[in-house]
C-alpha cells in the first residue's frame, strides 16, 4: 500500500484532488524547493559541473514575456542537467541599470523642485540605494513564480561588494596593460540623461527629414563659379563648419580646392580642401566639414590638420561659438538658421528627405556627437583575441549562423567609451591630482589609477610629495562593463582559487537574444579573455523574439506588449512556459503568440492547460488504479509475459526517451516539447490508457487476488507514466512534481526535480511493432469515421470486416479483437486475408483503406440505404463542382502569374482534398450498389 501519510492534502480516494489548482500547485512547490535548498549546489558532492548564468534583468525592470521566455529556455535546459545527474548551478542577478535608476530619481527629485546637485552626490546614492531595497525586488519576485530553478543564496548584483571589487580589479589591470586611455574624442552624447553612451547604445530610427541645400560664397572667385552648393539634415551645425571637402578626382572642383570660402551667418573664413571619403556622385560632391560634430567629419579633420570648433553644449543648446544663436534649444536654432540663411539668399533649396537618426536607447531623443574627454577601452587586441577562440569554436553558437555574425562585429570595432556623466554606478577607480592644476580638474590634470583612495593617495604622495590633494573622479562605468565581467566575477573572480570559480567556470551555456550579441555577448568574450585566457562559456544559444498575435516585435512604444502575469493567473505558469517552448520550430526562431486583448486570453496557452489537465486526469486513473500496490515494487515485471500493448507502449517509451535525450542535448528544444506532448496525449491517455481498461477492470469475484495480467498492467503503467513524469519535468516542473510525489508517495523534501533520467532501455525497442500499432489505430479511427458516416447510433452495434494481406498486421488484430470490439461499439469482428475475402457473398457496405488494410462495414439493415445514397450523391456533386472551379481558377494565367503566391498555393491544396474526398465519395457508394 503507498503511505498516504507520507504526501500532503491529498484525498484517500484517489491521492490527488478532482480539480488541478495550478497557482496552489506552483506556489506551494516553489516554496518547497527554496526552503529545501534543492538548487544549492555543492562543488564537494558529485557530478559532473555544468552552470549557467542568468542574463541580469535591470532592477527597474518588470516582467515581460521576452523575460518569459528566455527564463523558460534557461530552465528547461539546467532542469534536465539536474536530471542527468550533472551537479548544476543556475546563478542570478540583476544588473544596476546606471541610467535607467537615475532617470527615474531625477524625475522624483524634479518633482520636488530640485537636481541631484542640491542633494550632493553623497545623499544621491543614498536615496538610489533605497529605492533599490524598495522597488528593485520586483523583477526577482516576479521570476520566482517562473519556478526558476536558481540557487537564490548566491543572487548577485552588480553594485554588490564582491562585484565592485572585480570592477575596480578590471579597470586596473585593463589601464596597466595599456588597454584603456583617457582622452578628447567624438563620442555619442545624449542630451537627455547628459552622458556620453556607447555605439552600442544608439539605436537607429527612420525619420521623415529634409535635406537642406545652402550656398557658401567663394572668396575673391576667379572663376565663373561664384558659390559652392552643399546639403545637410542639421543645418545648425553649420556653425561650426571648418572646411568643405570635394573629390580630388571631381573634375567640376579640382580648380577650387585650395581656395577659400565665407561661411555664412558666421564669417568665419574656411578652405576648400580634397579628400576621397567625398562621394562626388552623391548630392553636390560638397561636404561640409564639421569636425567636432560628425564622426567621418572628426575623421576628415584629423587627416587635414583641422581645428575642432563645438557650437553646441551637453545639454543640446547651442553655446558662445554659435554667435547669435546661442542659448537656443539645437532644433529651435535648426529652426533659426534655416530662416537666416534664407533671410541672406543662400538657401537654395529644401527636399523631404528619409534617413536613419541615432536615438539614446535609454534618453529616447536623437544623440548629438559631440567632443568630450572620455575613458575609452582599445577594442582591436580584445577582439583579436576572441577571434583567435572563434577559429577554435570557442564559442560554438546555437544556430550557428550566428557564428559569422559574431565573427563580422569582431573586425573593424571602434574603441569602446566606457565613461558615463552619472552617480549611480561604479565610480572610475581614478584620482585627479588637484593640486598640481590649482585645485581644478582640466585636461592637463595628472591622474592615478589605483584599486582603492588609500593606494592612489600613497602612490600621488610618491610622485609629487606629501601634500598633494587628489579627487576621484565623478563618472561611473558603463554599465556593460561589470555586464561584461559577469559570467565569472560572480563566480568570486578576481579570487580564482575561491571553490565556485575552480568548480563551475567556465561555464557551460549562455541563453539570451540575438538583439545583445554586441552588447554582452561580445563584451563578456574579450573581457573573459583578457581577464581567464578562457572563453566564458562553451555554447551561446540564441533565441528569437517572442512576436504578438499579428506578427509584431513587442515594444513599449508600440504598446502592442503581452504581460505574462495576467496569463499565469489565468492558466498557470507550467502552461505559458510549455506553451512558449512548444511554438519554437527550429533554435533561433522568432515565435507568435496568439492573445485576445479583451479577454486576455490565449488559445495556445489554454492548450498547454488543458495538456496539463489530461496529465492530471491520466495520473488521477493510474492512482484510482494502483492504490493496492507496493510503490516500490511497481516497475519491476517479466517482460516475456507482456501483452503486445504493453510492449508497444514500453517500445515507445524508449524511443520518446531517447529522442527527448538528444533533442534536450542538443537545445532543439520545441522539438522536444512537441514529442513529449504527441506521446503523452496520443498514445498515452488516449491509446494506452484505454486499452488496459479492460484488462484493469477484469476482476474475478470469486477471489481476492488480482491476476496476473492485472498486476502487469499497473507495472506498465507506473513505469511509463513515472517516466513520461521525469521526462515532462523540465518544461512543466510544478505540475510534474505534484504528480510524481502523488503517484510515488515520497515526502515533499524529496524532489522528482533531483532524480535521475530514466533508463533508456534499447531492448525493448520494436519498430515493427510499433508500426504495427498504428495501423491498428489507424483502423480504428476508420471504423468510427464509417459509423458516423452511415448515421449510426453511438450505442449501436455493428460487425466489422478488418481485410490485409500483411500477416505481422493480422496478427495484432486478432490479439486485439476485444479491444477493437470495446473501442469502436462493434461486434463479430473478423480478420481476414485478402483471398479470404475475396470468398465473402455479396453485401451492402461502406469500406475504406489505411495502408495495407481495409475496413469493411457491412450496414445492410442497420441503416437507410437510399438515404445513404442520396447523400453521399449530394457530396459528390458538391465535390465536382469544387473540382472544376478550382482547375478553372488554375487554368487562368493571369490568375497563377499574378496571385500572391501564397493565394495560389491554397488553391492547389484545396484541388488535392477536393479530388480527394471525390474518390473517398465514389468509394463508398460503390459498396452500396
Amino acid at each position: 500500500m503507498i503511505d498516504r501519510a507520507k504526501t500532503t492534502n491529498f484525498p484517500e480516494s484517489a491521492g490527488l484532488p478532482k480539480t488541478y489548482d495550478p497557482i496552489g500547485t506552483e506556489n506551494r512547490w516553489q516554496r518547497a524547493w527554496e526552503e529545501n535548498g534543492a538548487f544549492k549546489p555543492d562543488p564537494n558532492k558529485p557530478g559532473d559541473p555544468f552552470s549557467i548564468v542568468i542574463p541580469p534583468p535591470n532592477v527597474t525592470g518588470s516582467l515581460h514575456m521576452g523575460h518569459a521566455f528566455n527564463t523558460a529556455l534557461i530552465d528547461t535546459i539546467v532542469r534536465y542537467q539536474r536530471l542527468q545527474g550533472k551537479n548544476v548551478l543556475c546563478l542570478p542577478g540583476t544588473d544596476h541599470a546606471s541610467i535607467a535608476v537615475q532617470t527615474i530619481l531625477e524625475k522624483q527629485l524634479k518633482e520636488e523642485g530640485l537636481t541631484r546637485r542640491d542633494l550632493g552626490r553623497s545623499s544621491f546614492l543614498e536615496k538610489a540605494w533605497e529605492w533599490k531595497e524598495k522597488s528593485g525586488g520586483r523583477i526577482v519576485d516576479q521570476l520566482k513564480r517562473l519556478g526558476y530553478s536558481v540557487d537564490w543564496s548566491r543572487e548577485r548584483f552588480t553594485l554588490d561588494e564582491g562585484l565592485s571589487k572585480a570592477v575596480s580589479e578590471a579597470f586596473v589591470r585593463l589601464y596597466e596593460k595599456g588597454l584603456i586611455y583617457r582622452g578628447e574624442y567624438l563620442v555619442n552624447w545624449c542630451p537627455a540623461s547628459c552622458s556620453a553612451v556607447s555605439d552600442l547604445e544608439v539605436e537607429m530610427k527612420e525619420v521623415d527629414g529634409y535635406l537642406w541645400h545652402f550656398q557658401y560664397p567663394i572668396v575673391n572667385s576667379s572663376s565663373d563659379i561664384n558659390f559652392l552648393e552643399v546639403a545637410t539634415t542639421r543645418p545648425e551645425t553649420m556653425l561650426g563648419d571648418v572646411a568643405v571637402a570635394v573629390n580630388p578626382l571631381d573634375e567640376r572642383y579640382k580648380h577650387l580646392i585650395g581656395e577659400k570660402l565665407t561661411l555664412p551667418l558666421v564669417g568665419r573664413t574656411i578652405p576648400i580642401i580634397a579628400d576621397h571619403h567625398v562621394d562626388q556622385n552623391f548630392g553636390t560632391g560638397c561636404v561640409k566639414v564639421t569636425p567636432a560634430h560628425d564622426p567621418n567629419d572628426f575623421d576628415i579633420g584629423q587627416r587635414h590638420g583641422l581645428p575642432q570648433i563645438t557650437v553646441m553644449t551637453k545639454k543640446g543648446t547651442m553655446n558662445n561659438n554659435a554667435g547669435q544663436f546661442e542659448g537656443l534649444d539645437r532644433f529651435e536654432a535648426r529652426k533659426a538658421v534655416v530662416e537666416s540663411l534664407k533671410d541672406e539668399g543662400l538657401l537654395k533649396k529644401i527636399e523631404p528627405y528619409k534617413h536613419s537618426v541615432p536615438f539614446s536607447d535609454r534618453g529616447k531623443v536623437p544623440v548629438e556627437p559631440l567632443l568630450s574627454t572620455q575613458w575609452f577601452v582599445k577594442m582591436d587586441p580584445l577582439a583579436n583575441k576572441c577571434s583567435k577562440f572563434l577559429e577554435e569554436g570557442k564559442p560554438q553558437f546555437i544556430p550557428n549562423r550566428w557564428g559569422k555574425v559574431y565573427k563580422d562585429w569582431l573586425t573593424d570595432i571602434r574603441d569602446w567609451c566606457i565613461s558615463r556623466q552619472l552617480w549611480w554606478g561604479h565610480r572610475i577607480p581614478a584620482w585627479f591630482v588637484i593640486s598640481e592644476t590649482g585645485n581644478k580638474v582640466i585636461n592637463e590634470t595628472p591622474y592615478i589609477v589605483a584599486r582603492t583612495e588609500v593606494e592612489a593617495m600613497k602612490i600621488a604622495k610618491e610622485k609629487y610629495g606629501n601634500s598633494v590633494e587628489i579627487e576621484q573622479d565623478e563618472d561611473v562605468l558603463d554599465t556593460w562593463f561589470s555586464s561584461g565581467l559577469w559570467p565569472f566575477s560572480t563566480l568570486g573572480w578576481p579570487d580564482e582559487n575561491s571553490t565556485d570559480f575552480r568548480f563551475w567556470y567556465p561555464t557551460n551555456t549562455l541563453v539570451t537574444g540575438f538583439d545583445i550579441i554586441f552588447f554582452w555577448v561580445a563584451r563578456m568574450t574579450m573581457m573573459a579573455g583578457v581577464f581567464t585566457d578562457q572563453i566564458p562559456f562553451s555554447d551561446v544559444y540564441i533565441h528569437g523574439l517572442v512576436r504578438d498575435e499579428q506578427n509584431r516585435k513587442m515594444s513599449k512604444s508600440a504598446g502592442n506588449g503581452i504581460d505574462p502575469l495576467l496569463l499565469i493567473d489565468r492558466y498557470g505558469t507550467d502552461a505559458l512556459r510549455f506553451a512558449l517552448v512548444r511554438e519554437v520550430a527550429g533554435a533561433g526562431q522568432d515565435i507568435r503568440l496568439d492573445y485576445d486583448r479583451k479577454s486576455n486570453t490565449s488559445l495556445t496557452v489554454e492548450a498547454s492547460r488543458n495538456f496539463a489537465n489530461k496529465l492530471w486526469n491520466a495520473t488521477r486513473f493510474a492512482l484510482i488504479n494502483l492504490d493496492d500496490q507496493k510503490n516500490q515494487n511497481l516497475d519491476k515485471f517479466d517482460y516475456t509475459q507482456l501483452q503486445l500493448s504493453d510492449k508497444w507502449i514500453l517500445s515507445r517509451l524508449s524511443r520518446v526517451n531517447s529522442e527527448t535525450s538528444n533533442r534536450y542535448e542538443n537545445y532543439a528544444l520545441g522539438e522536444a516539447a512537441k514529442g513529449l506532448y504527441e506521446f503523452a496525449w496520443n498514445d498515452f491517455c488516449d491509446w494506452y490508457l484505454e486499452l488496459i481498461k479492460r484488462r484493469l477492470n477484469n476482476v474475478d469475484s470469486s477471489s481476492t487476488e488480482e491476476s496476473l495480467d492485472q498486476q502487469l498492467a499497473k507495472s506498465v503503467l507506473y513505469k511509463v507514466l513515472s517516466d513520461l513524469l521525469i521526462m515532462l519535468h523540465p518544461l512543466m516542473p510544478h505540475l510534474t512534481e505534484e504528480l510524481w510525489h502523488g503517484l510515488t508517495g515520497f515526502s515533499e523534501d524529496q524532489f522528482l526535480a533531483l532524480q535521475p533520467w530514466p533508463t533508456f532501455n534499447e531492448e525493448d525497442l520494436n519498430e515493427d511493432l510499433e508500426n504495427s500499432f498504428s495501423e491498428l489505430f489507424a483502423s480504428i479511427r476508420l471504423i468510427r469515421n464509417l459509423r458516423a458516416e452511415a448515421g449510426l447510433k453511438p450505442s449501436q452495434k455493428v460487425p466489422v470486416l478488418l481485410v490485409s494481406g500483411k500477416s505481422t498486421l493480422i496478427n495484432i488484430l486478432k490479439t486485439s479483437i476485444n479491444d477493437i470490439e470495446v473501442l469502436t461499439k462493434a461486434k463479430d469482428v473478423q480478420i481476414l486475408t485478402t483471398q479470404e475475402a475475396k470468398l465473402l457473398p455479396p453485401m451492402k457496405f461502406l469500406a475504406g483503406v489505411s495502408g495495407e488494410l481495409e475496413v469493411v462495414l457491412p450496414i445492410e439493415g442497420l441503416v437507410d440505404i437510399n438515404s445513404l445514397r442520396s447523400r453521399l450523391e449530394k457530396d459528390l456533386n458538391k465535390a465536382q463542382k469544387e473540382i472544376a472551379n478550382l482547375n478553372g481558377r488554375l487554368s487562368n494565367k493571369n490568375f497563377v502569374d499574378k496571385a500572391p503566391t501564397e493565394v495560389v498555393s491554397q488553391c492547389r491544396e484545396k484541388l488535392r482534398e477536393a479530388e480527394a474526398q471525390l474518390r473517398l465519395v465514389q468509394q463508398r457508394l460503390v459498396g452500396l450498389d
